[in-house]
């Protein structure tokens, strides 16, 4: 087995994702997860360069800032520049190679919203989630880390425990009794999975939504997980 074969696999049980193979064998999953490395690395190689998002619209939370009132967009949009530490030649080439996996992962995917998060601690000395990269619909740029705010949020509670949380119909899971962050009540599907460094510590999450249930299928999951596994390499 090769040092891929480890990577892809130990990600796989890492992350909780072995009950999301169905009947799909985790070599052949393996070998889907590598199929799509090597596809985005290609990519990656030819892209052309995208217009790097510094500032994006966010919409306006609720009361105490616990969830984001759709539809209602902030007055002023979320600026990437200082809990990245300021615009750098490297901010800006990291920021410019996760869009490109973005534009990736929408042009293979055909899903409707999906998200990069890395992460960090805020300007407030807060540990978040900050979303660097993403495209569809505005939404909220941070998630505290914290276990009182992951009682309500899948990225805060992925970001936390390194586990995937996959959702293929979110009113059946809201009906079981599941807690569920609404951002777009549109949203029938959703996976979110940890991002994890070279030395094994939680990196961040990416976040992919759907406005039809039942997409989170191996195959769309391998395509997932091979993006979680180039993101970390590009993390600013």
């Amino acid at each position: 087995m090769s040092q891929a074969d480890v990577s892809v696999s130990d990600y796989i049980t890492r992350a909780g994702l072995t009950q999301q193979l169905g009947a799909v064998t985790v070599a052949a999953f393996v070998e889907k997860v590598q199929q799509y490395q090597l596809k985005l690395q290609q990519f990656l190689q030819q892209a052309s360069s995208v217009q790097v998002q510094w500032q994006y619209q966010v919409p306006e939370l609720g009361e105490g800032g616990a969830c984001s009132l759709f539809g209602q967009l902030a007055d002023e949009p979320y600026d990437l520049t200082a809990i990245l530490g300021g615009q750098t030649g490297h901010n800006q080439a990291a920021l410019q190679a996760l869009g490109n996996i973005a534009a990736f992962y929408r042009e293979h995917s055909g899903l409707d919203w999906f998200g990069i998060y890395q992460a960090r601690t805020n300007v407030d000395a807060e540990a978040v989630l900050v979303k660097l990269a993403y495209y569809g619909a505005a939404s909220r740029a941070e998630f505290p880390l914290n276990s009182e705010f992951a009682k309500i949020s899948n990225n805060s509670t992925v970001g936390l425990t390194g586990k995937a949380r996959v959702i293929n119909d979110v009113t059946a899971y809201l009906g079981s009794g599941g807690e569920y962050y609404t951002c777009d009540p549109k949203v029938q599907a959703e996976a979110c999975l940890p991002l994890f460094d070279q030395s094994g510590k939680i990196a961040g999450i990416v976040d992919a939504e759907d406005f039809n249930k039942n997409v989170f299928t191996a195959d769309a999951m391998a395509l997932l997980v091979a993006v979680c596994l180039t993101v970390p390499a590009y993390l600013p």
